[in-house]
C-alpha cells in the first residue's frame, strides 16, 4: 500500500520507519522540502518488499488512500482546509496529542478530543481513524521496548477503515489495538497526557510505552 505522511519531524520518522518495514510505500509532504529530502534518504534505509519513499512539497496531490497527519494539533485544521477537496474517500489517521504548553492541560473542550474536532470538519466521506498517539518518535523507530513490540491503541467509527490502519500497524511489527469509536480518543488523549507526564520521573529518555499484558 502507498501512504501519505504529512510532516517531516520525528513522527514522520518514526512512523514511516514502521510503514517501510512493512513493506509499505510512503510520500512525504513537507513545507522544508530540504528537510524531507532529507528523511526520505534515512528511511529509504529501512524499506522492505520494494517500498519507496517519495518527498513533495506541501499542497502537491494526495493520491493514496490513508493520510497521516503527523503535524502538532494547532497546525491540523488549516491542513485539513488546504486539502480539503482531496479528502473525501481517503483515511485520515490523526495521531496529535492536543497538550496546552503553558497549563498542561488538554485543549479540546470537554466531551471531545483533537480527533473528533477535526471529524467536525473534514469533508463528508472521510474517515477519520485516531493512532499513534501514545506512541513516541524514539519507540516507533526501535519499533520495541524491552523485547516487547509496541501496541498502538486505534478509535474511530468506520471499521473497515480500522482494519486497514491495523493492517499497515501489524505488518510493521507492532500490535494494534482497536479500542472502539472515535469518542474513545478521550481517553487516549488524556492517558498520553499522563504517560507524558511522567516522563521526567522514569528517566526513561522518551523511550517508555504504554503496553497491556495478560
Amino acid at each position: 500500500m502507498k501512504v501519505t505522511i504529512i510532516g517531516a519531524g520525528n513522527m514522520a520518522r518514526g512512523i514511516g520507519t514502521r510503514l517501510l518495514a512493512g513493506g509499505h510505500s510512503v510520500t512525504l509532504h513537507a513545507r522544508n522540502m530540504e528537510k524531507a529530502q532529507a528523511l526520505a534518504g534515512e528511511l529509504s534505509q529501512e524499506a522492505k518488499g520494494g517500498a519507496k519513499v517519495e518527498v513533495k512539497p506541501l499542497g502537491d496531490s494526495l493520491p493514496d488512500e490513508v493520510v497521516i497527519l503527523a503535524v502538532p494539533y494547532s497546525a491540523e485544521a488549516s491542513l485539513v482546509e488546504k486539502y480539503r477537496d482531496q479528502l473525501p474517500g481517503s483515511i485520515l489517521v490523526e495521531i496529535s496529542n492536543p497538550i496546552d504548553g503553558q497549563t498542561f492541560e488538554l485543549i479540546p473542550p470537554p466531551g471531545s478530543s483533537a480527533s473528533e474536532e477535526i471529524a467536525k470538519i473534514v469533508p463528508q466521506d472521510t474517515k477519520v481513524v485516531k493512532a499513534f498517539n501514545t506512541t513516541f518518535a524514539s519507540t516507533l523507530v526501535q519499533g520495541q521496548v524491552k523485547g516487547q513490540p509496541i501496541d498502538v491503541f486505534i478509535a474511530g467509527d468506520d471499521e473497515a477503515a480500522k482494519a486497514t490502519v491495523a493492517k499497515l500497524v501489524e505488518d510493521g511489527g507492532l500490535r494494534p489495538l482497536d479500542v472502539g469509536p472515535i469518542r474513545r480518543a478521550r481517553n487516549l488523549e488524556a492517558f498520553q497526557l499522563l504517560h507524558i507526564s511522567l516522563q521526567k520521573q522514569l528517566d526513561s529518555g522518551w523511550m517508555s510505552t504504554v503496553k497491556l499484558l495478560s
